[in-house]
């Protein structure tokens, strides 16, 4: 008897099935359709994306207001010009844009997997939606007393908040509605997955949180208590995504988070006309700790 032909199956070599990648129809966010470079390839550009950006929107304010373009008068003009900081600021959110296009792209390798059930945008069988609210309540509970307890200096953005009401507004507008969005989806979203396939979950969760906090340092330098709030905030948001194994939990987490702030930033000067500054008490240690042990056994 003759042998059948054999089926050779026709397209493009990237069009055809890869052993151990998923199906678009059943997506796994711990097997995602790209990998390590992908994920480390966005997050470069997104940094790119910000620093190019905000270089662009300042000088060109710069200019419309005849600043000379040397360098050293358009780095003071960057840092002192209330509206050049707001033009930075709005170049942030374009640059969120971007970055999300470029991850759009990535992730679905142009369409072909859906955006993001690929990323777990779902709530799983792990935290649900107010139990996220009430896990970024204790996370900012922490928080507090941490920068109560080591004291808070001047820092960049507290400088920046304080330049323009303008400024302030947009800060608000970006730490709440896209920056908590597009960080999670760069780093607990492609960057977690591509690297738990390569190091496991303990390595990823250990590099994802570092790399985390240690972007944020600079503009909270020397505000100690902050970068100790962060690199909390940090591991406690990774932890969620290694144990539920979904995204949408830790954008829930950030958000709030977030939002907390952005309320006290937009609320700041009527509370500071009803509440004279003075010096808050010393918090309770024992509080701390207590709040701490509490934060992570709800993450766990």
């Amino acid at each position: 008897m003759d042998n059948p032909p054999i089926q050779i199956p026709m397209g493009r070599p990237e069009e055809l099935p890869r052993e151990g990648l998923p199906s678009p129809e059943h997506p796994d966010p711990d097997n995602p359709p790209y990998g390590i470079w992908s994920a480390l390839g966005l997050l470069l550009m997104s940094f790119a994306l910000m620093g190019v950006l905000q270089g662009v929107f300042v000088v060109a304010y710069a200019v419309y207001h005849h600043v000379p373009l040397a360098t050293q008068a358009v780095a003071q003009f960057a840092i002192k010009d209330a509206g050049a900081i707001a033009m930075a600021l709005v170049a942030l959110v374009v640059a969120h844009a971007l970055t999300l296009a470029l991850a759009w792209v990535l992730v679905t390798r142009v369409g072909k997997f859906p955006f993001l059930r690929t990323l777990g945008w779902d709530w799983g069988a792990g935290l649900t939606f107010w139990r996220s609210v009430g896990l970024a309540l204790l996370l900012y509970g922490c928080g507090v007393l941490i920068i109560w307890a080591t004291g808070s200096p001047e820092n960049e953005l507290e400088r920046i908040l304080r330049s323009s009401r303008t400024a302030a507004l947009i800060t608000a507008f970006a730490a709440t509605f896209t920056a908590p969005i597009v960080e999670e989806i760069v780093f607990r979203g492609m960057l977690y997955s591509a690297l738990q396939r390569l190091l496991g979950a303990v390595g990823a969760v250990t590099v994802v949180f570092l790399l985390f906090a240690l972007i944020h340092v600079p503009q909270y330098l020397p505000s100690y208590g902050v970068i100790a709030t962060i690199l909390l905030l940090s591991f406690v948001l990774t932890l969620v995504r290694a144990r539920t194994g979904r995204l949408l939990p830790c954008v829930a987490i950030h958000t709030v988070f977030n939002g907390i702030q952005s309320l006290g930033i937009v609320f700041a000067p009527y509370l500071e006309k009803l509440f004279p500054e003075q010096a808050p008490p010393a918090p309770d240690p024992g509080l701390l700790v207590e709040l701490i042990i509490k934060l992570f056994h709800s993450a766990w």
